[in-house]
């Protein structure tokens, strides 16, 4: 039962207190360049969760079973980017073959999924927290869900914004830069209630 609640409050903190978008200020790029509409919001989202997910799967053995084995732990990090950018190039094909469409969609965001800090960023925080597999795979999830649930929140709050006349200097990338503080301050009311949950 306690090893359940720890799961559980890693990936609830994952996804709402230590939202890596919102509240670590990684994987911004993506956040605002593809969160103008909600389809594209949702596709980058559910492709950063698989990479999150398969990057971790990967990631973590070699960490533990090959870079420490080996005395090369100061590898980590050109390792992590070649591995996650190899599984971006797999995503990418899959993604043209099953749906052109939101390939298409998503551009050149979809490449730049290899430099998403958020990526390389939880992969090497589950090494430095101290996770055990299942534990890092739970919180790649998590923060995947929280990466998810900030492009579609804030892809929401675009789409209002677009359609409200606004003073001209406020207009652009500086509302937009505004309402995702407002967004993030938000999500930064939910530290403290995860844990006293399962207090």
């Amino acid at each position: 039962m306690e090893v359940f609640k720890s799961l559980v409050v890693i990936l609830l903190s994952a996804v709402f207190v230590n939202n890596y978008v919102l509240s670590r200020f990684l994987g911004i790029c993506p956040f605002l360049g593809v969160s103008k509409k909600l389809n594209q919001s949702t596709g980058m989202g559910i492709a950063v969760i698989i990479v999150m997910l398969l990057a971790t799967a990967v990631t973590w053995p070699i960490q533990h079973f090959v870079l420490d084995k080996l005395g090369l732990g100061y590898m980590q990090t050109i390792v992590f980017i070649l591995v996650i950018a190899a599984l971006v190039q797999m995503l990418e094909l899959i993604l043209k073959k099953v749906s052109p469409s939101l390939h298409q969609g998503l551009g050149v965001y979809l490449p730049l999924i290899t430099t998403n800090c958020a990526v390389l960023g939880v992969a090497i925080n589950n090494i430095l927290d101290g996770y055990n597999f299942l534990e890092s795979m739970v919180n790649s999830l998590g923060v995947g869900l929280g990466f998810l649930l900030a492009m579609v929140l804030f892809s929401g709050l675009r789409s209002r914004i677009d359609e409200t006349d606004v003073p001209k200097p406020f207009k652009g990338i500086a509302l937009t830069l505004i309402a995702a503080s407002f967004i993030s301050l938000a999500f930064m009311g939910f530290a403290g209630i995860v844990e006293n949950i399962f207090a």
